[in-house]
């Protein structure tokens, strides 16, 4: 068969969960536009489960062995087990365990400080020294294409009702697959981290603004993040690392970098299927392994499944924004779509997209599997 999809070739390889014609769902990689059944390829049970964690839970060395087997049979042209994607469903591709947000996009924390508090500085005095991040909420990370209901909730005293600030931020994801054990710090990256998938955390910023004094982010956030269905390992990155930006000062030993673990993404926003900003994650401040670093240094332990993000990417260009709260400097100045319509925030039948490529082993780019989602009405919140 021919890889018809660019993108998505022997070195890239993503993984996710699909269904097909009422069967019970497992995991597959993606080649071109199609999918590779692993349980019927590899003839490994753990293939055959709903999610990719008891795959993920057997470790570096089994991914590794896993990725060389199939990228074999596939550079054969062995063609016996792959499935067309338009004849399957595609599925959440992890049972997400416990889900960390971070605020690592120097120019985003900057330009969220001038909107917020714009007579003081933009920000606070530990942003440089840690990455900050807030716990959200597992149970409602969705996968791509799932419609998002508006939510409600407060938005100034004494009044409920849905968001008017329905907005996005545009990230990236790491999936943990190897635990670390409770009371210490994880290892090395590479050894916990099986892969990134693309993120939307989908934000109601007046709900947010009203009730994150002094805790932080609370239902403002927790009521939809929608992610890719396909997770990349990070074997396929391997040409997309970077050193990481500059920092001052410099970090505290454990979260000083060891290895280089920036990674050159180029994200795309779409609203409505018209380009909004082209996020460069490759200019983000905190990078992953210090996120991880930072996440378990007390001794909280990792668990297969867990997923930590970035923050909203930003660059230092105005086209860079990953958020409409950036965009339109919190709806001040709403953005001229090409159809000739306005946006400050997301209406109801909006529709965002998010997609990404990255150097690939060839020379040429590989694909991130998009994360899109719909604006539905608010429920009655009453």
């Amino acid at each position: 068969m021919t890889n018809a999809t660019p993108g998505f070739g022997l070195d890239n390889l993503p993984y996710g969960v699909f269904a097909r014609n009422g069967e019970p769902p497992r995991t597959g990689v993606r080649f071109g536009d199609h999918v590779l059944d692993l349980a019927a390829a590899l003839g490994d049970e753990v293939f055959a489960a709903g999610s990719l964690n008891p795959f993920m839970a057997r470790g570096r060395a089994f991914w590794d062995d896993t990725r060389g087997r199939v990228r074999d049979l596939l550079a054969t042209g062995e063609d016996r087990h792959l499935i067309p994607l338009h004849q399957v469903t595609l599925l959440l591709p992890v049972e997400v365990a416990d889900y960390v947000d971070f605020y690592c996009s120097l120019e985003h924390a900057s330009n969220v400080g001038q909107i917020f508090r714009p007579d003081q500085e933009p920000l606070k005095p530990n942003w440089r020294h840690l990455p900050v991040g807030y716990h959200g909420r597992a149970g409602t990370v969705v996968v791509s294409g799932t419609p998002v209901t508006r939510p409600s909730g407060q938005r100034r005293p004494g009044d409920v009702g849905p968001t008017a600030k329905l907005d996005i931020e545009a990230e990236v994801g790491y999936v943990v697959g190897t635990p670390s054990a409770f009371g210490s710090p994880a290892g090395a990256f590479a050894d916990h981290v099986f892969g990134v998938t693309l993120l939307n955390d989908w934000s109601a910023r007046d709900i947010q603004a009203w009730e994150y004094v002094p805790l932080g982010p609370f239902l403002g956030k927790s009521f939809a993040t929608s992610i890719s269905p396909w997770v990349t390992p990070l074997a396929a990155l391997a040409a997309a690392r970077v050193p990481g930006r500059e920092q001052d000062p410099q970090p505290v030993d454990y979260l000083r970098r060891s290895e280089p673990w920036g990674l050159d993404l180029a994200l795309v926003v779409e609203l409505n299927g018209e380009p909004v900003a082209r996020p460069p994650y490759r200019e983000m401040y905190w990078t992953p392994d210090q996120m991880l670093a930072h996440m378990t240094v007390n001794g909280a332990s990792l668990r297969t499944g867990d997923l930590f993000a970035s923050g909203t990417v930003s660059g230092p260009e105005f086209g860079q924004r990953g958020s409409l709260l950036e965009l339109t400097w919190n709806g001040t100045d709403p953005i001229k779509l090409p159809s000739g319509e306005t946006r400050a925030f997301l209406e109801d039948g909006d529709t965002v997209t998010i997609t990404a490529t990255a150097p690939g082993a060839d020379g040429g780019r590989i694909t991130l599997g998009e994360v899109s989602g719909t604006i539905l009405p608010a429920r009655d919140a009453r």
